[in-house]
C-alpha cells in the first residue's frame, strides 16, 4: 500500500498512516465493538464487529478502504443493488472510506469450487446485479478512453494487438443496447458464502456499460487451470459458455469484450514492466481469437 500514488484521494503511504484513526472514528460513529481478528484485501482492512449496545445483533464487518477512483462509487453500487446478489450495505461514510456491511463467510469463496459450478454461480449473480445503470455512475466508455489512447501510443506492444483491441472497443461501444450496472471485478475470490443466500458478490468496481464487459475476471483468475494450447482455447470458451448460459448473455459478445480487456491488461503490464502478466494476457488474447 505504501508504494501506491494518490488516485483521487490520499497516497497509499498517507492512508496506511491514518487507517488506525479512521477505524477508531468509524467504530465510535456507528457504536461498534470488535468481534474477531482483522482481515486485509488488496486495498482495505476489514474488522468483524457487532453493535456495542446489542452484542446479540446480526454480525457485521467494518471495511476501511483506500479511497481511489475505482472504489469511489462502491457504496453507491451496493445501495443500488439493495442486497440482491451482493453483500448488504448497512451504512457508509465515503469521507473515511468506511462501509458497514453484513458479515459473510470469508473462509468460503469460489476458488476451490468445481470450475463449471463456479462460473455458473457467477453467471447467476450477473442476472441479479445487471440492473439498469443509474445516471450517476461512471461510464465504461469514459473509463476505457484514456487507456485506449495510451495503448495507441505504446511502441512496446505489438501493433496488431493495438489495432485489434482499439478497433474492437470502438465497434463494441457503438453497438446499441442497454447499459447496466457492472461489477467489473467479479472473480472467484470476490464471491463469498452467506447465510441468506448461497453466494453473494463483494468489492465491486462499478461502471455503467454493456453486460458483456463483465467476463474477463473469470479468465484471468484460476489461470493455471486453463491449460495450454488447444486445451486453453477449449477451457476459455467453456468458462464463457457456462457463465453466459447462466446469465442469459451472448457468449460471442462476451468473448470480444474479453479481448478488449486483455488489451487493457497488456497496457498495464507494459507500463509496469511485468513480463509475466504481459505473457499471460497475450496468450489469453490469442486463445480468445477465432
Amino acid at each position: 500500500m505504501s508504494r501506491l500514488p494518490a488516485d483521487g484521494g490520499p497516497t497509499g503511504e498517507d492512508w496506511v498512516r491514518d487507517v488506525g484513526r479512521l477505524t477508531r472514528e468509524s467504530m465510535d460513529q456507528w457504536g461498534l465493538a470488535l468481534d474477531g481478528d482483522p482481515m486485509t484485501g488488496w486495498t482495505a482492512v476489514v474488522h468483524p464487529v457487532v453493535r456495542r449496545d446489542d452484542p446479540d445483533s446480526a454480525p457485521l464487518v467494518l471495511k476501511i478502504g483506500w479511497p481511489h477512483v475505482e472504489s469511489a462509487q462502491e457504496h453507491l453500487a451496493l445501495r443500488a443493488w439493495g442486497a440482491r446478489g451482493a453483500v448488504r450495505l448497512v451504512a457508509a461514510d465515503p469521507s473515511r472510506g468506511a462501509s458497514l456491511l453484513e458479515r459473510l463467510d470469508s473462509g468460503r469463496d469460489l476458488r476451490t469450487v468445481d470450475i463449471d459450478e463456479a462460473c455458473s454461480v457467477i453467471g447467476g449473480l450477473y442476472r441479479d446485479l445487471h440492473i439498469p445503470a443509474p445516471p450517476s455512475f461512471r461510464t465504461l466508455a469514459g473509463y476505457l478512453d484514456p487507456y485506449l489512447t495510451r495503448l495507441r501510443q505504446r511502441t512496446d506492444v505489438p501493433r496488431r494487438v493495438v489495432t485489434r483491441v482499439t478497433g474492437l472497443a470502438r465497434d463494441l461501444l457503438a453497438e446499441p443496447g442497454p447499459r447496466v450496472l457492472l461489477h467489473t471485478d467479479l472473480h472467484f475470490e470476490n464471491v463469498l458464502a452467506a447465510r441468506r443466500a448461497p453466494w453473494l458478490a463483494i468489492d465491486p468496481k462499478p461502471l455503467a456499460g454493456p453486460a458483456g464487459y463483465e467476463l474477463h475476471p473469470l479468465l484471468r483468475n484460476r489461470f493455471d487451470e486453463l491449460g495450454t494450447g488447444p486445451s486453453m482455447r477449449w477451457s476459455v470458451r467453456r468458462r464463457l459458455e457456462v457463465a453466459c448460459d447462466a446469465a442469459g448473455l451472448d457468449a460471442d459478445i462476451g468473448r470480444l469484450w474479453c479481448i478488449v480487456r486483455c488489451g487493457v491488461e497488456i497496457l498495464w503490464a507494459a507500463v509496469d514492466g511485468d513480463e509475466d502478466q504481459l505473457s499471460k494476457n497475450l496468450t489469453l488474447l490469442k486463445a480468445l481469437e477465432d
